[in-house]
């Protein structure tokens, strides 16, 4: 028994280690390095592109419950995360380079994998997982779009920039993690309205990398917009968003400021951080300008500027059944974000799906539909949904899994309603397993 798994990124990688601790041989493709995407920086696999957080770390939070589940479920890349793990308060962030490498090693020292670096521009016969991502290649994207015989879908995504830990001033910056959960791992640069107003007109009125043609009427995956179109919607739009100042507070005077941008660690080393929520198309020239108008980053050494990218995803509503297999062929799969599973974690669950479903194909076992109670499978009972007409990429979320009955006194409690879906999620995933 032989698989295909096209792409080594996050759920390729998670597929291709599932299939191979079962026995089962695996040809792991993946065009880098002859041939890049324009956004990934290195030839390794599963590299983290835009941010290096996962989310949340615990289940207090959708994302968080997810990851409990990958664990009862033997993923293999969680377990590397949290091994590979930076200090970012209550969110599971990794240093992005240790992590890529040691999933790359982990894959290379394994006997049933067999690495094929070239671009594969059709979708093969055979066995085969389509894991090739958002940023997967034109040629690719084509033979997908014949295969579905439907126009594919794309959104937009982009990436924050990187700066030098050593070129911040903590005279003006300061360390803290919102509301002090966890060790204060976050650097904040704090704003006053006068700051703030300065730095939202130079936003609004800095100049953009000019889109070609056919991105002209680009759609953007809503939690992840870059901080110019966050701008566009008003004045204070960001001040409720990535630079809320709730929460925060400066030790040192005791205050809550007008808004607060924050950096979060980008490697193990803590030289690096990323701004958090500054996703961003803005031309470089701009950008500079605009983060050295932030306090405490007025002589900031930006080591990675921000840049937007197109992402592909498949109508999967049409195309996939909630076990990730294809209506259309059975022994084909697809997994991450390509399928409209929006984000790091969700990624590699679907990839971690795909890989033990391929594995039970190919053992003429039945293939796993996970309970709706649990995030995996409202997940993907999501994605597979026939009746949706407008399908757009979703991440976890407490939306869809069916809600929970509380008391009549207690239902704006969401920390009571949050605990009861993840302990019935995590009951019902421990006895469906």
């Amino acid at each position: 028994m032989e698989v295909k798994v096209i792409g080594a990124g996050l759920a390729g990688s998670e597929a291709a280690l599932q299939l191979a601790k079962r026995g089962i041989k695996v040809k792991l493709y993946e065009m880098r390095p002859v041939k890049s995407t324009g956004a990934h920086k290195t030839d390794k696999f599963a590299e983290f592109v835009c941010s290096n957080s996962l989310g949340a770390a615990d289940c207090s939070n959708a994302s968080g419950l997810l990851k409990k589940e990958m664990e009862l479920l033997g993923g293999e890349l969680i377990k590397i995360a949290r091994d590979c793990a930076v200090p970012a308060g209550s969110a599971l962030a990794i240093d992005r380079e240790l992590f890529s490498e040691t999933v790359t090693q982990k894959i290379k020292n394994n006997p049933n994998i067999e690495i094929i670096n070239e671009e594969v521009t059709e979708i093969p016969e055979g066995n085969v997982i389509m894991a090739s991502g958002p940023l997967t290649s034109d040629l690719m994207a084509e033979s997908i779009k014949k295969f579905t015989e439907s126009e594919h879908l794309y959104f937009f995504d982009a990436i924050a920039p990187i700066v030098e830990k050593d070129s911040i001033d903590f005279e003006k910056a300061f360390w803290a993690s919102r509301y002090d959960k966890g060790e204060a791992s976050y650097i904040n640069c704090p704003m006053n309205k006068e700051q703030y107003e300065k730095f939202y007109n130079i936003l609004i009125n800095a100049p953009k990398i000019e889109l070609k043609e056919f991105e002209k009427n680009a759609k953007f995956f809503e939690s992840c917009l870059p901080i110019e179109v966050l701008a566009s919607r008003g004045v204070d739009t960001l001040r409720f968003g990535p630079m809320k100042p709730v929460g925060l507070v400066d030790k040192r005077t005791g205050e809550e400021n007008y808004a607060v941008v924050q950096l979060r660690q980008d490697n193990s080393a803590k030289t690096l951080f990323n701004l958090v929520g500054f996703q961003t198309n803005l031309k470089w020239g701009a950008q500079k300008e605009l983060l050295q108008s932030i306090p405490g980053l007025e002589n900031v050494n930006i080591v990675r500027y921000g840049v937007m990218h197109r992402n592909t995803f498949i109508n999967s509503p049409k195309l996939l059944k909630a076990s990730l297999q294809t209506k259309k062929r059975e022994n084909l799969f697809f997994a991450g974000q390509i399928t409209g599973t929006e984000g790091y974690t969700e990624s590699i669950a679907s990839g971690l799906l795909a890989g033990i479903n391929m594995a039970r194909f190919l053992n003429d076992e039945q293939l796993l539909v996970l309970p709706e109670e649990t995030m995996l499978g409202a997940l993907t009972k999501y994605i597979s949904n026939p009746e949706h007409d407008k399908f757009q990429p979703i991440n976890s979320n407490w939306g869809i899994v069916p809600s929970v009955e509380l008391p009549k006194k207690e239902r704006k409690n969401k920390k009571l309603k949050a605990e009861l879906i993840v302990k019935r999620s995590i009951e019902a995933l421990s006895s469906f397993i």
